[in-house]
Parts: C-alpha cells; sequence; structure tokens
C-alpha cells in the first residue's frame, strides 16, 4: 500500500508576522518624513503667493502712482489684475486656510511692508531681500 504524503503549501503564522512588523516599521519611517514634505511644500507655496503678491503691490503702486504708505484694498481687488490673466486674476490663498480664500489667508499691507500669512505667520515669511 503506498502512503499519501502530500505537501501543504503556505505560509506559517511566524512568516506572516515577520512580514506584517516590516511593513509597520517600514510605515513608521515613511509617515513622518511624509508629513515633514507635506509641510514644507506647503510653507514654499505660501511664501511664493507672498512673492506673487508683494509684486502685484509693486506694480499696482507703480500702475496708479501711489506712495509707498497707500495700501491695496485688503479684498483684493485692487491687486487681482495683476495677479493673473487680465481683470479675472485668480486671487491666492494659503494652502493651510481651511477657509480657501484670499482676505482670510492674507494681510495685504501698505506698499512699503512686505504681505503677512494670517494662517501661519510663524513660517510663512517673506524672506526679505
Amino acid at each position: 500500500m503506498k502512503k499519501n504524503t502530500a505537501k501543504k503549501h503556505g505560509f506559517t503564522l511566524v512568516e506572516i508576522m515577520i512580514v506584517v512588523a516590516i511593513i509597520g516599521l517600514l510605515a513608521a519611517i515613511a509617515i513622518p518624513n511624509f508629513v515633514k514634505a507635506r509641510t514644507t511644500s506647503q510653507q514654499n507655496a505660501c511664501i511664493n503667493n507672498l512673492r506673487l503678491i508683494d509684486a502685484s503691490k509693486q506694480q499696482w503702486a507703480l500702475e496708479q502712482k501711489k506712495q509707498t504708505t497707500d495700501t491695496p484694498a485688503s479684498t483684493g481687488t485692487d491687486l487681482q489684475p495683476y495677479l493673473g490673466r487680465g481683470v479675472n486674476g485668480e486671487l491666492p490663498s494659503c494652502p493651510v486656510d481651511p477657509q480657501n480664500s484670499f482676505p482670510t489667508s492674507y494681510t495685504v499691507n501698505n506698499v512699503g511692508t512686505p504681505p503677512a500669512c494670517n494662517i501661519v505667520s510663524s513660517t510663512h515669511i517673506l524672506p526679505l531681500n
């Protein structure tokens, strides 16, 4: 009589637990780096928006013959033509702003003062030239 010795194929519990542990370790390393990269990209986007607002303020003041003490409208209507194509230029907003609107994201200030971010004022700062 012949014995039936068929091998069962599959993974043991220990092998599966080792794979899950390795995946967990990789996730523990990757997630903080992802969060840091996201924060850095949001900060860079906001600073670029501040540069754009400052440049549009300078152009507005030059074309309207304004002084450095004059302030454009805080709603951005004075700057809107200089922020994009034509009169319907897009008003930027801080990527961290939950309301996603120009007036809640930025303080325009007068022409001689750089604009400021209202959401994360500690790190979203326009560097001085």
